[in-house]
């Protein structure tokens, strides 16, 4: 069983920076992609950006410029750099790992961007 935790989330004023981690809890042969989505109170779960086993990065045109996705020391970490942060940002952040066609999902990590 694959299992993901996140950290780095936490409250920040408008303007701010946060930089979420993910790790994978063990190696996994065959991951086409890791990444972040993100669901705000009352909202649906969004796609916010991933990164593919070829280390393309992809992320949501709304967020491009101000959110970065990369991959961490090791195959089974990915990273988001979250920089001038808005209220909109508020959310639940879930860490996301594709492997065989399968979605493996992360417990979340919120995160609070105060006006």
């Amino acid at each position: 069983q694959v299992q993901l935790v996140e950290s780095g989330g936490g409250l920040v004023q408008a303007g701010g920076s946060l930089r979420l981690s993910c790790i994978a809890s063990r190696n996994i042969f065959s991951i086409a992609s890791m990444g972040w989505y993100r669901q705000a109170p009352g909202k649906e779960r969004e796609w916010v950006a991933s990164i593919t086993n070829s280390d393309t990065t992809l992320c949501a045109d709304a967020l491009k410029g101000r959110f970065t996705v990369s991959r961490g020391n090791a195959k089974n970490t990915v990273n988001l750099q979250m920089n001038s942060l808005k209220p909109d940002d508020t959310a639940v952040y879930y860490c996301n790992l594709v492997s065989s066609g399968i979605h493996y999902w992360g417990k979340g990590t919120l995160v609070t961007v105060s006006a």
